[in-house]
């Protein structure tokens, strides 16, 4: 065992040093896009000429980041254990937190830089990108305690309280660091994102809108690879905690599911009536939330409001015209990226049982799309791919394709070994064994990974509208900002949550007859 851990720690520094080699050979050469892709030597050459941009823009992000980080984990891990002892509070809450899931972050961050001032933007965008994987960490943790644990607690007279601290929550632990691990790197990307939203005078996505269109892409590689660094050390770090406290660093999926499946043994009265509430909520949360902070009327649209933008007033039917060509332009594309993407990812995973020394060799790329945020890969692809549909198609793929891939191939290793040892024993290939029971055995995470490729999908394609093509959603919310049309910014953000949920809904509704056909469990 510590030969083949050497062996493959050797592999994947060889691989790391081939690439280096060949990015430097590219960038000298000027073979991409006429020097789109410089050579990491330039890079580091004017990352040192910059070194006095970086410290007060570094320092302005990870001020958002971290206690967005705080907040929103503590938040999810409270909510979690709340969803997890009560099964009808997770039913009520599973609106919001879809909604949450499926939240297109740039959508709103002009809404929050117009609302709030100072760092505040960047802490609820980090807050909100922590809390849904945080969250179904703790709900998962908790779901899967052993079952003996509790018994002996409640054998000794402990009561929920005492299970819940002596059982389920070091039974969870493994999962919440889990969790955390990602939430760290989408804490640093939520705090760009509010920076790229319009808000503040430093941080590294102030610092990247105003590098745009200088012609210096080693500048933006620069800012783009200081944004993968960070990213990349806070999911480090958390790994670093997993070892000290549970003991491994192997990654866990985190379910895109969102808890409160409908408990059979409830009335249909009682599971309806929890159905709209979980509908409601988040619309009443929306109203309640704009009256609490008081913000003016002009500014901010209750869904009242909204409605009277887009169907009451004499302009109207303007309006609708602009959302819905714009509709038009973003939904194909999220379409053909979210499948492609998806397509990808099956094949990779596929190929991680197949052929595992390619998927090494293909890791450090892979790694990278993951921790660069968005807002620093659109503007490099833009670099070497140009303007058209094709950079959104790109931009969507690799955001999409990670998570997808991990949730895939991590399916595909749980397989039980009994159940190939039926086609083993009668011959069959390594690909048949995959056709015939590896894939449908692996059929949940499937589903589960294309639930979590929808956000990040029509995220990816609104952040290179709004960069790159001109078109879209994502141009629509970025002119709508520079004219002050605050019902359009609403709109916008609305159709936005709302194409995210009918994209998960639809998935789940795909999911629950081609499970239940198998015998499997569906996502509620």
């Amino acid at each position: 065992m510590a030969i083949e851990a050497i062996a493959a720690r050797f592999s994947t520094l060889r691989n790391w040093l081939v690439l280096l080699v060949l990015w430097e050979i590219c960038g000298r050469l000027q073979v991409i896009a006429s020097g789109a892709l410089p050579a990491p030597s330039s890079i580091l050459m004017r990352l040192w000429i910059d070194r006095a941009d970086y410290p007060p823009h570094i320092l302005a992000t990870l001020e958002g980041a971290g206690a967005g980080f705080l907040i929103g984990n503590s938040l999810a891990v409270a909510a979690g254990v709340l969803f997890a002892l009560f099964p009808m509070a997770a039913r009520l809450g599973r609106g919001v937190n879809i909604a949450l899931f499926a939240l297109p972050a740039i959508a709103i961050s002009p809404l929050l830089v117009l609302t709030f001032s100072g760092a505040t933007p960047r802490i609820i965008l980090a807050a909100i990108g922590c809390y849904f994987v945080t969250m179904s960490s703790t709900v998962t943790g908790i779901s899967q305690t052993d079952a003996r644990m509790i018994d002996v607690i409640r054998a000794y007279g402990g009561g929920r309280w005492s299970i819940l601290a002596l059982a389920q929550m070091r039974s969870a632990l493994p999962a919440i660091l889990s969790g955390l691990r990602i939430a760290a790197p989408n804490a640093v990307l939520g705090s760009i994102l509010a920076e790229f939203g319009g808000g503040g005078r430093f941080g590294l996505g102030v610092y990247l809108l105003g590098s745009l269109g200088r012609a210096e892409p080693d500048r933006l590689w620069g800012i783009g690879l200081a944004a993968t660094l960070i990213a990349g050390l806070a999911y480090a770090l958390f790994s670093l905690i997993a070892v000290r406290f549970t003991g491994a660093t192997k990654a866990v999926t985190v379910p895109a599911t969102a808890p409160g499946g409908e408990a059979t043994s409830w009335p249909l009265w009682l599971r309806l009536l929890l159905s709209t509430g979980s509908i409601l909520i988040p619309i009443a949360l929306w109203w309640l939330l704009l009256i609490a902070m008081g913000t003016p009327a002009m500014i901010a649209k209750t869904p009242v409001g909204l409605f009277e933008y887009l169907f009451l007033l004499p302009n109207s039917g303007v309006s609708q015209m602009k959302l819905l060509a714009a509709l038009g332009q973003t939904l194909p594309l999220t379409i053909v990226g979210m499948a492609l993407g998806i397509a990808f990812a099956f094949g990779l995973a596929l190929m991680s049982v197949l052929r595992p020394g390619i998927i090494r060799g293909f890791m450090p790329v892979a790694l990278v799309t993951q921790t660069m945020p968005l807002v620093a890969l659109t503007p490099l692809l833009v670099l070497m791919l140009g303007r058209g549909p094709s950079v959104i198609l790109w931009i969507t793929i690799s955001v999409t394709f990670f998570p997808a891939f991990v949730t895939m191939a991590q399916g595909l290793s749980m397989v039980p070994r009994a159940a190939l040892d039926v086609p083993r024993a009668y011959g069959a290939s390594l690909f048949t064994q995959l056709r015939l029971v590896s894939v449908p055995a692996s059929l949940p995470y499937l589903f589960a990974a294309t639930r979590l490729a929808v956000p990040r999908a029509l995220l990816g394609v609104m952040i290179a509208e709004w960069l790159a093509t001109g078109t879209g959603l994502g141009n629509l919310l970025n002119q709508s900002r520079g004219y002050l049309d605050y019902g359009m910014i609403w709109a916008v953000a609305v159709v936005s949550v709302l194409m995210s949920v009918v994209f998960y809904q639809c998935v789940v509704l795909i999911e629950r007859p081609v499970l239940a056909r198998r015998g499997m469990h569906a996502a509620q």
